[in-house]
């Protein structure tokens, strides 16, 4: 429904577009009108087509997509943004001046008395995401784009845009992709580079812990490529443009190489387990001798007992380190 100022049969059904319970208008086109005085509480999506250039006009049509309704399950909303007008969000002035009460003392618990109940941000109840996320699942330099269909027509998203916080709080709307390439090349003069230190270091979650200091969400890039792969191979793939191998594909040639031959009985059969953790939660998952605690390796004997099987703790560790570096073997 067209709703603007000049349109009679538009504004008579300004109200029901606003009135949940209402089931149509469901979408409305508008000029102006969505700046003040419109309290669309279950608005979900805002398409932007036009180009704004006050930050004042941008926060208040922004502002009719930040109401919550949880009782019709509105608990976020989507931008469409045509015209770069969400590059308004990187204004400095957008959070405006600090403003500080002077009586302000922030050792004590502020609460609002009147308030029936009082906010535990240690007690979440539900954590609410995006339901549809959009993943590249093909690996490849031409990724093949998930398609959707609504009302009988299919589409597909040609191009997104992330924006999100690096560690010095300033706000990057390059690409994830691009982000992580660049920042892991300051980093890393080549794909051999990386693939020395990863291999020659100790502990992978190091390096891990060390890229997300840089601004590197592996996490978030997991869900935009595939949740299938190591930290290692999502790295080679997005920063090196190497094709990757899942890591229940590394486990498996580790295995093909027969690599356990010389180990006992118990030793083989915990070099098993860790490898199936590895194929389900990464190399991190096996570094820390406190996996022999976890079920199923804890089935196979005490931790104590289990290190035995190796000849002792220095044996142990270094059957883990060997393990790791079979992993990433030829990775280069």
């Amino acid at each position: 429904m067209r709703i603007t100022g000049d349109e009679l049969e538009g504004k008579a059904q300004l109200d029901n577009f606003i009135d949940p319970k209402q089931p149509y208008p469901v979408i409305a086109t508008k000029s102006k009108q969505m700046t003040t005085g419109i309290d669309a509480q279950t608005c979900h999506l805002i398409v932007l087509d036009q180009r704004i250039q006050s930050l004042t006009e941008f926060k208040q049509i922004i502002g009719r997509g930040t109401r919550l309704r949880t009782d019709y399950e509105k608990y976020f909303f989507t931008i469409l943004d045509f015209r770069k007008a969400t590059e308004l969000f990187a204004d400095p002035d957008w959070d405006g001046p600090e403003l500080q009460d002077e009586e302000f003392d922030p050792d004590l618990n502020h609460v609002n008395e009147d308030a029936d109940e009082v906010f535990d941000p240690d007690v979440i109840d539900e954590i609410l995401v995006d339901p549809d996320p959009i993943v590249d699942k093909s690996f490849g330099d031409e990724p093949e784009r998930r398609k959707y269909t609504k009302s009988g027509v299919t589409f597909s998203v040609l191009r997104e845009r992330v924006e999100y916080y690096d560690k010095d709080g300033k706000l990057v709307t390059e690409s994830l992709h691009d982000h992580t390439r660049r920042t892991v090349n300051q980093e890393f003069t080549s794909l051999d580079d990386f693939v020395k230190r990863w291999g020659k270091s100790e502990r992978k979650q190091a390096i891990v812990d060390e890229l997300l200091e840089k601004g590197v969400l592996l996490e978030v890039l997991e869900d935009n490529v595939s949740q299938d792969l190591d930290a290692f191979d999502l790295i080679c793939h997005v920063a090196f443009g190497q094709p990757p191998l899942t890591r229940r594909e590394r486990a498996d040639n580790v295995r093909k190489r027969d690599v356990f031959a010389r180990y006992g009985e118990t030793a083989r059969a915990v070099l098993e387990a860790l490898l199936d953790k590895y194929a389900d939660q990464g190399s991190h998952a096996i570094e820390d001798v406190a996996v022999l605690k976890v079920d199923p390796i804890a089935q196979l004997g005490t931790t104590t007992e289990l290190v035995k099987s190796f000849g002792g703790t220095s044996l142990y560790t270094e059957a883990v380190k060997a393990l790791q570096a079979e992993l990433y073997r030829h990775a280069s």
